[in-house]
C-alpha cells in the first residue's frame, strides 16, 4: 500500500473531524449569540465632519489581499509574505486608531472605524501567531475556542476584545445584519475580507456588495436539490436576520441573484430542509 496516500487520507480525515468537533463546541458555547449594547459606545458627535484616515490599512490590503473574481474562490490574505516593515505599519495603524476617541466622530465614521479595527486586529493576530492552520487555535484564554474574548485593544482607557466590538458595539448599536458580511474571522467560511477599507463615504455600497458576494457564493448559500445549506453565521446570529426561517429567507432574497432568489422560495415553506456548515481553515493561499 502506498504510505503517502494513506498518510494524506489520514490527514484529510483528521482535519474534517477536527473541524466538526470545533464547530460543535463553538455552537454549544457561542450559538444564538444575543447582543447587548455597551451604552458607553452609543454616544456620537453627529456635527463632527472630520474623517478617520484608513490609508495604512488600505496599503496592507493592496499589498497582500488576493482578490478573486472566480465564484468558487474567496479573497485570500498572503500572511506569509507580509514584510517586517508592513507589520510595523499595521501596528502603527492600530496604535493610532486606539489613540482616537471614536465618540468624537459621527455615527458613519464610527461604523467604519469599528469594522476596520476588527479586521485589522484579526490580521495582526494571525501574523503574530503565524503559521497557524486556523484562527481557532489562536488565543490566550485556555478554555476558549479562538481569540475572540482576548483583550486586544485599549480605547478611551477601556479594553476591548473582538467579541466586545462585534457583540456589544457593532451588532446592537447599528442593528444592521450586513455587519456580518463586513467583519472577517480569517477563515474560508467567513465573508470576504474586503479589498477596500471601509469609510463613511463607501460603507453603504461596501456592505451591500459584501452581502451580494457572500450570499451568492456556495459557502454562504448552496441549493442542492431539495436541500438548502447555509453558512452557520445564519444559525449563530439568527436573531439578526429576523424571528424565523421565513425572515431569514427574505433577507437572503434581498441580495440573491435571480436564479438563486427563485430557488430560495420553496424553503420558506420547508425550513426543515435547511442545514448549516462552516469552514474554519485559515484564509491563506
Amino acid at each position: 500500500m502506498n504510505h503517502t496516500i494513506v498518510r494524506e487520507q489520514f490527514e484529510k480525515i483528521t482535519k474534517i473531524l477536527r473541524n466538526k468537533i470545533v464547530t460543535l463546541v463553538f455552537i454549544l458555547f457561542s450559538g444564538n449569540v444575543f447582543a447587548e449594547p455597551d451604552v458607553y459606545w452609543e454616544q456620537s458627535n453627529e456635527s463632527e465632519e472630520h474623517v478617520i484616515n484608513h490609508d495604512s490599512w488600505q496599503l496592507l490590503l493592496d499589498n497582500y489581499l488576493i482578490v478573486s473574481e472566480d465564484k468558487a474562490i474567496i479573497n485570500l490574505f498572503d500572511y506569509k509574505a507580509v514584510t517586517a516593515g508592513d507589520k510595523q505599519i499595521l501596528s502603527q495603524y492600530l496604535t493610532r486608531l486606539q489613540g482616537l476617541n471614536p465618540l468624537d466622530f459621527n455615527r458613519a465614521q464610527q461604523k467604519a472605524y469599528w469594522i476596520n479595527l476588527y479586521n485589522a486586529l484579526t490580521v495582526k493576530l494571525v501574523l503574530d501567531n503565524y503559521p497557524a492552520s486556523s484562527i481557532i487555535w489562536i488565543g490566550d484564554t485556555f478554555f476558549a475556542i479562538g481569540p475572540w474574548d482576548d483583550e486586544l485593544a485599549t480605547i478611551n482607557n477601556r479594553t476591548v476584545s473582538l467579541n466586545d466590538i462585534e457583540q456589544t458595539i457593532l451588532r446592537p448599536i447599528w442593528k444592521d445584519p450586513r455587519i456580518h458580511y463586513a467583519i472577517n474571522c480569517a477563515s474560508y467560511g467567513c465573508p470576504n475580507l474586503s479589498a477596500q477599507a471601509f469609510t463613511a463615504d463607501n460603507i453603504e455600497q461596501q456592505l451591500n456588495t459584501a452581502a451580494v458576494s457572500f450570499i451568492n457564493h456556495p459557502r454562504g448559500v448552496t441549493v442542492s436539490g431539495d436541500d438548502l445549506v447555509l453558512s452557520k453565521i445564519y444559525s449563530w446570529y439568527e436573531e439578526d436576520f429576523g424571528s424565523n426561517e421565513n425572515d431569514l429567507i427574505e433577507h437572503l432574497k434581498l441580495f440573491a441573484k435571480p436564479a438563486l432568489k427563485q430557488a430560495l422560495v420553496k424553503f420558506q415553506q420547508n425550513p426543515e430542509d435547511i442545514d448549516y456548515d462552516y469552514d474554519w481553515r485559515l484564509n491563506q493561499p
